[in-house]
């Protein structure tokens, strides 16, 4: 028998239930945390967004990354509190034949920003050395071309005086497949789960070939890539908008209230519309 055989706990053990609620109040308390880190971070977004207005500044941010690795996420927290108007979402679809035969970066010039314009790319000119490389829609010398003169693309933005950020989610198989699988799973989400998806999924290396190459040959001082671990989707979240806010040098911009001044009373007369209005049934 050991010495320390019949001594007495000084505790009680815990049970299962009183385990449950501890993980239980732990995840609580890391989502009021979360809600909370978000909702500054909103309040920033906004005062970022006031001083673009005012200062006409441009600012690009490219979001890539493995399917299901989050994007759309943080794009949704990061605009979702600002002005579609200032900060405007581009996600091009498949190139039509006429776009097919222009330079392939004519189609994403015409979305650059304007003065006071934030313009986000929820996948970009980098669909060329990604998807269209590894699923045969334009060849290894084209995408290769690409990467050669991709730097040389963005450091004419860079100099025209447009602030550019470029983002690569990154998300582990295991991490990628649990959340396939929640989609097919999940009728709201089914609709997030296209056949290219598919196929990155069963062409996990392929894919990290090319994107362990799109990112050796793009990245430059004037237009580095950032990656974004996001196996866990809320810390991403937070990373990523805390850095898109610490690489843009704005500052707070007073607000101005507006006097409301007085309502215009009720004309004498005024009579009510007798037309029959067709209301929304209240069904809440």
């Amino acid at each position: 028998m050991g010495k320390h055989d019949g001594k007495k706990k000084k505790g009680k053990d815990k049970n299962e239930g009183e385990i449950a609620a501890d993980a239980t109040s732990s995840e609580e308390s890391s989502s009021e945390a979360y809600a909370k880190e978000l909702a500054r971070l909103q309040q920033e977004t906004a005062h970022l967004q006031a001083w673009v207005k005012k200062t006409g500044a441009r600012i690009v941010i490219v979001f890539e990354g493995r399917d299901a690795a989050g994007k759309g996420g943080v794009i949704k927290r990061l605009t979702e509190r600002v002005s579609p108007r200032v900060f405007r979402v581009t996600a091009l679809p498949a190139p039509t034949d006429r776009e097919k035969s222009q330079i392939y970066m004519q189609r994403y010039i015409q979305h650059l920003p304007a003065a006071g314009e934030i313009v986000i790319f929820d996948r970009s000119w980098y669909n060329r050395p990604g998807v269209e490389r590894v699923m045969g829609f334009c060849s290894d010398d084209s995408a290769r071309r690409f990467l050669e003169l991709a730097p040389r693309f963005e450091a004419a933005m860079v100099e025209s005086g447009i602030i550019l950020l470029k983002y690569f989610l990154d998300v582990s198989e295991k991490e990628q497949e649990k959340r396939f699988r929640q989609r097919i799973a999940d009728p709201l989400r089914q609709w997030k789960l296209s056949p290219m998806d598919v196929e990155s999924y069963r062409r996990w290396w392929d894919y990290t070939r090319a994107y362990n190459e799109m990112i050796r040959m793009t990245d430059t001082e004037f237009a580095p890539w950032w990656i974004v671990p996001s196996d866990d989707k809320k810390r991403a979240r937070i990373n990523c908008i805390s850095h898109i806010l610490s690489s843009i040098p704005y500052e707070r911009v007073k607000f101005t209230e507006p006097d409301l001044g007085k309502r215009q009373k009720r004309p004498d007369g005024f009579a009510e519309d007798d037309h029959v209005r067709r209301n929304v049934p209240d069904v809440f």
